[in-house]
């Protein structure tokens, strides 16, 4: 678990509803943690911010409530890599650029190395 590797210590809730997956916590700070994964496409990563869940009526989404959580954590299985996201600075999406734009677009790029940091300080 990159947390782990990186000092943290993980703590998994005793509920399955919680609107966080995991806690991160170091040096006497918290930070729930809501984690997907993610496969590129297009090479970026999508991150819609919404919560799923699954019965035996369907599929459900709902948008997700930006303030229980402190840090989306995104795994990438494509760059064996997880970024920290702050969910609070963007709208309903989010695209994470791992690499170049096909039109060499620069401007107002997400590169996904950006975030790699945790917690998130952008």
């Amino acid at each position: 678990m990159d947390l782990a590797k990186r000092g943290f210590g993980v703590l998994s809730p005793l509920t399955e509803h919680e609107s966080f997956d995991l806690v991160a916590y170091r040096r006497g700070r918290f930070w729930g943690v809501q984690v997907k994964y993610r496969a590129a496409v297009d090479g970026g990563i999508e991150l819609r911010f919404k919560t799923f869940w699954a019965d035996r009526k369907g599929v459900h989404g709902v948008a997700m409530d930006k303030t229980t959580v402190d840090v989306v954590c995104v795994y990438c299985p494509d760059s064996d890599a997880c970024y920290y996201v702050n969910p609070r600075k963007f709208g309903e999406t989010a695209r994470l650029r791992l690499h170049p734009t096909k039109n060499g677009q620069g401007k107002n790029v997400l590169w996904a190395k950006d975030y790699r940091v945790f917690p998130p300080v952008r």
